[in-house]
C-alpha cells in the first residue's frame, strides 16, 4: 500500500496584523546583533487553516489577546511576497505575507503583553509613534505603506505591495 501525503505549499503565508491605539502602533522589538528588528506581531497559518483564524491564534499565542472581546475585525490591507536568502543559507526564503490593520479601543492595549508570550527569550511587545515606525527596520517590509496609516485610512482592499528581496531587505 502506498502511503499518500499532503502537499507542502510552495510558499508558506504568515498573517500579521499592524494594531493601532491612536498615533500608536503595536510591534514586537528584537534586539539583534545586526541591530534591532521590528515585527508586525502573527505567524504562520497552519495547513488548511483560514487566515483570520490563523491571526487570532497567533494574537492569542503571542500577545495574549483575545480577538472575540473587540467590536472590529482586522481589516487585510496588504499582500507582500518575500524571496529572500538568509545568513548562512543559500536555500531562498519564500513568504506570502498577509497584512492586516487593526484599530482597537482605549481599554484593549492595556490588556496586551508587554514581553512576547511564546518566545524563548523576553521579547518586548512595544508601542511605538506610527511616525517613527515608517523608519524602523520592520518585518514584513511595511515602512513606506504604515507612513499612509497616518492621514485618514479609507478602507481600501488588499494591495501588493513591492516584494521582500536580497536588495531591498537585510536579515538582522
Amino acid at each position: 500500500m502506498t502511503k499518500t501525503t499532503e502537499p507542502t505549499p510552495a510558499i508558506a503565508v504568515r498573517a500579521c496584523v499592524a494594531i493601532l491605539r491612536g498615533d500608536e502602533i503595536c510591534l514586537i522589538h528584537r534586539r539583534r546583533p545586526g541591530g534591532d528588528q521590528y515585527s508586525l506581531p502573527g505567524g504562520l497559518l497552519y495547513p488548511d487553516e483560514e487566515a483570520s483564524a490563523g491571526l487570532a491564534r497567533e494574537l492569542k499565542e503571542e500577545l495574549d489577546l483575545d480577538l472575540t472581546g473587540i467590536s472590529d475585525r482586522p481589516q487585510l490591507r496588504w499582500v507582500q511576497d518575500q524571496a529572500t536568502t538568509r545568513p548562512g543559507s543559500d536555500q531562498v526564503f519564500r513568504r506570502r505575507h498577509l497584512i492586516y490593520v487593526l484599530p482597537i479601543p482605549p481599554g484593549v492595549r492595556d490588556a496586551i503583553a508587554t514581553t512576547e508570550q511564546d518566545a524563548e527569550d523576553s521579547t518586548s511587545v512595544v508601542w511605538v509613534p506610527l511616525a517613527q515606525a515608517a523608519s524602523c527596520h520592520l518585518y514584513p517590509a511595511v515602512g513606506e505603506a504604515l507612513s499612509q496609516l497616518a492621514g485618514p485610512t479609507a478602507a481600501s482592499g488588499p494591495a501588493m505591495l513591492p516584494a521582500i528581496t536580497d536588495m531591498t531587505y537585510s536579515w538582522r
